[in-house]
C-alpha cells in the first residue's frame, strides 16, 4: 500500500521524465512508449506513516530519490494516467513561480497558535491561546498579501518543511527553572578537571624514556609558532597586496591550526578560512552559503545549554531583562513584549513560568517576535516555530497568551502593524542584535538611529538593551582585523578554560556562531559586512540622542548576578557596572553590556 503523497511524487518524476524524453522520440519519428501499470514493491512492509515520514526527511536533505528508491528498498513505477502527469508538472512549476514572486514582498507575518493542536493554520492570523483569531480580517489589514498565493503557499509548506522539534523534556529542563543549570555547570567543571589531570599524566609519561628528547623538541617547535602573530602578518600582507607572501602564510597557518586543538588552534582555523576567502574575493558568496546552512533548533539548544553552563553572559542577560520586566509589570493585567531579534525565543519560557506564579495571578501576556526574513519559501519559519513553542509553555502554565511574528528589516517596521494597545504595559527587548544594523559608514541617517527612533515613538514603559562591546567596526580592514583578533581571542580562551576540547556543543558554538561572525568581519565589506559592534558608551550617546533617558542599574539584579557568577562560573569572569550599564567580561576585557531606558518626559507628554 502506498500513500497518495508517494504516488503523487512518483507521477511527478515520471511526468518530468516524459517531458524530457518525448521530444527525442518525436524527432526520430517513433511513438513514445506508454508507462507500465503501477507496481509497488516493498521489502520492509512499511505503513503509510513511515512513508510520509521518509518524504519529510527527504525534503529536508534534498535527496528524495534516495529516500524513496534506495534507503527503504521501495520501487515505484508510475501507472498510465494520460495527460495528468503533464498537468501536475505544470501546476508544480506554476506554483513554484508564484511562490517565488510572493516571497520577496513578505514583511509582516502573524502565526495562528489558537487551535488546540497549536498548529500553524494560516500565516496572517492572530495567535491566541484558547481563542481563535479572525483570519480573514487580519489578512485584509495587510493589503499587500495575496489570498490565493497565501493559500497555495501554505499548502506547499506542509510538503517541503522538515519536522523540527518544537518542545520536549530537554527543552523544559534547559529553558525552565529546574535546577538543571547548576547540575550542568558542576558536571562541566568535573569534566574540565578530569581533562586537566589526564593531560598532565600524558605529559609526564612523555618526559620519561626514549621519547624525552623528541617530546621536548616538538614542544619547543610548537611554542616557537605564534599563530596570532602569523594571522596578523597575513592580514598585513593582504592589506599591502603582497600576494605570494599572503598565500604562503595561509598555508603555514593551516598546517598548525585545527578546530579540535587548543584555543589558539581553533581561533586560527576560522580566521584563516576568512583570510583565504578574502584573498580569493569570495567572502560574500561563501558567507551567504554559511547563513543558508541553518543550524537546527535542537543543535542550537545543545549549544545554548553548554554556553549557559560554561559562561554567565546569556543567563545574566536574560535574568536582567526578565527581572526588569517583572518589576515594571507588577499588578498590571496586560503585558506586551516586543522582542527585536527573537530568534529561538529561549529567553521567554522562564518568564512565562514566573508570571504563572505571580501573586494575584498571571497577566495577559502578548509577545511580538521581530526578526529579519529568512531566505527561501518560509521567511517566518523560525519565528513561527518559536511562537508555537512559547504558546505550549503558556498553555502548560495557564498563562493567557498571544503571539504575533513580524519578518521585516527593522528600520522598515510600521508601528501600527504591531497592534500596540494603550491599556497594556509595553516593554521593548533587544539583546545583542543592534550590532547587525547598518551604521554611518553606509548611510548618514543610519538604520541604527532610525530603529531607535521607531522604538522611541512606540513609547515603551521600558527599553531593555544588550550590546556587544567591541571596537572591530572600522571601515579599514587592518585595524578592524586586529581588534577582531583581540576580541575573539578572549571568546576562544574563555571556552578553552571552561569546556573540554572534545565537547560536541563546543564545536557547534565555535563553528556556527563565533566562526560565522569572524568570517563576516574579516571576509566581507560594505553592506555585506553585518557584524559592526560599537562600545557601550557609543551606544549610550546614540540612545540618549534618540530621546531616551537611562535608568540606573538595579542593585538587586547586580548583586544576584555577581553571586551567581561566583557560585557557578570560573573566577576570571567579570560582572560589574559602569555609567548605568551592567558589564560582563573575561579576564578584565568587557565583552557585553546591558542597560534599561525609558522615554524622556518631554517626549512622553507630547
Amino acid at each position: 500500500m502506498v500513500t497518495h503523497l508517494s504516488i503523487l511524487n512518483c507521477r511527478f518524476y515520471t511526468g518530468l521524465q516524459k517531458a524530457t524524453e518525448k521530444p527525442f522520440y518525436d524527432i526520430l519519428g517513433q511513438v513514445y512508449p506508454s508507462p507500465a501499470k503501477e507496481i509497488v514493491l516493498n521489502s520492509d512492509s512499511q505503513g503509510p506513516d513511515d512513508i510520509s515520514n521518509n518524504y519529510h526527511e527527504g525534503a529536508c536533505s534534498g535527496s528524495l530519490d534516495n529516500d524513496f528508491l534506495g534507503a527503504q528498498g521501495m520501487h515505484l513505477i508510475a501507472n498510465d494516467y494520460g495527460s495528468e502527469t503533464d498537468h501536475l508538472s505544470l501546476q508544480f512549476t506554476k506554483g513554484a513561480e508564484e511562490a517565488n514572486k510572493f516571497v520577496p514582498i513578505v514583511e509582516k507575518l502573524v502565526v495562528d497558535l489558537g487551535s488546540s493542536e497549536l498548529a500553524v493554520s494560516k500565516q496572517m492570523t492572530q495567535a491566541t491561546v484558547g481563542q481563535k483569531g479572525n483570519h480573514v480580517n487580519k489578512i485584509r489589514s495587510h493589503p499587500h498579501v495575496n489570498l490565493e498565493l497565501l493559500n497555495t503557499k501554505n499548502s506547499k509548506h506542509l510538503a517541503i518543511s522538515g519536522s523540527e522539534t518544537i518542545r520536549d523534556e530537554t527543552f523544559d529542563s534547559v529553558l525552565l527553572c529546574t535546577g538543571q543549570l547548576s547540575r550542568d555547570a558542576a558536571h562541566l567543571r568535573e569534566m574540565k578537571a578530569k581533562e586537566a589531570r589526564d593531560s598532565s599524566q600524558i605529559a609526564q609519561s612523555k618526559e620519561y624514556g626514549k621519547g624525552k628528547v623528541k617530546s621536548r623538541a616538538r614542544k619547543q617547535q610548537e611554542e616557537a609558532i605564534d599563530l596570532r602573530a602569523l594571522l596578523t602578518q597575513c592580514a598585513e600582507a593582504i592589506a599591502s597586496n603582497n600576494q605570494p607572501f599572503d598565500r604562503e602564510l595561509v598555508t603555514k597557518i593551516r598546517d598548525h591550526s585545527s578546530p579540535y586543538g587548543d584555543d589558539s588552534h581553533r581561533l586560527a582555523i576560522y580566521f584563516v578560512d576568512a583570510l583565504e576567502a578574502r584573498i580569493a574575493g569570495t567572502g560574500s558568496q561563501m558567507y551567504q552559503k554559511l547563513m543558508a546552512r541553518r543550524t537546527s533548533t535542537t543543535d542550537m539548544l545543545k549549544a545554548y545549554r553548554l554556553f549557559t553552563a560554561a559562561c554567565p553572559f546569556t543567563k545574566v542577560a536574560y535574568y536582567y531583562s526578565n527581572q526588569t520586566i517583572v518589576d515594571v509589570s507588577v499588578e498590571r493585567p496586560r503585558v506586551h513584549i516586543i522582542d527585536f531579534g527573537i530568534v529561538f525565543g529561549f529567553q521567554w519560557p522562564s518568564l512565562i513560568q514566573r508570571f504563572a506564579n505571580r501573586q494575584g495571578g498571571p497577566p495577559n501576556l502578548r509577545i511580538t517576535g521581530i526578526d529579519v526574513p529568512e531566505p527561501g519559501f518560509r521567511p517566518c519559519k523560525k519565528i513561527e516555530e518559536t511562537g508555537k513553542r512559547l504558546a505550549e509553555y503558556a498553555e502548560m502554565f495557564n498563562v493567557p497568551f498571544q503571539y504575533q511574528c513580524v519578518a521585516s528589516r527593522w528600520e522598515n517596521i510600521c508601528i501600527k502593524d504591531l497592534n500596540i494597545d494603550k491599556d497594556e504595559v509595553l516593554i521593548i527587548n533587544c539583546l545583542h542584535q543592534l550590532n547587525n544594523l547598518s551604521d554611518e559608514t553606509e548611510d548618514i541617517d543610519s538604520a541604527r538611529d532610525r530603529v531607535l527612533r521607531i522604538m522611541m515613538r512606540m513609547n515603551p514603559e521600558v527599553l531593555i538593551i544588550g550590546v556587544t562591546n567591541g571596537l572591530y567596526n572600522s571601515p579599514f580592514f587592518l585595524p578592524r582585523f586586529r581588534e577582531a583578533l583581540f576580541y575573539y581571542s578572549s571568546q576562544f580562551d574563555m571556552l578553552n578554560s571552561t569546556v573540554i576540547r572534545s565537547h560536541e556543543a563546543r564545536i557547534l558554538i565555535e563553528r556556527d556562531l563565533l566562526g560565522a561572525d569572524v568570517f563576516n568581519v574579516v571576509a566581507c565589506e560594505g553592506a555585506e559586512r553585518i557584524e559592526k559592534p560599537e562600545t557601550y558608551k557609543q551606544w549610550q550617546v546614540r540612545i540618549l540622542k534618540a530621546g531616551f533617558k537611562q535608568l540606573p542599574v538595579n542593585q538587586t539584579i547586580l548583586k544576584s548576578s555577581v553571586a551567581r557568577k561566583k557560585d557557578l562560573y570560573h573566577e576570571d569572569f567579570v560582572v560589574d557596572e559602569d555609567s548605568g550599564w551592567l558589564l560582563q567580561g573575561w579576564k578584565g576585557r568587557i565583552l557585553h553590556a546591558l542597560s534599561s531606558w525609558k522615554p524622556k518626559e518631554s517626549y512622553t507628554n507630547q
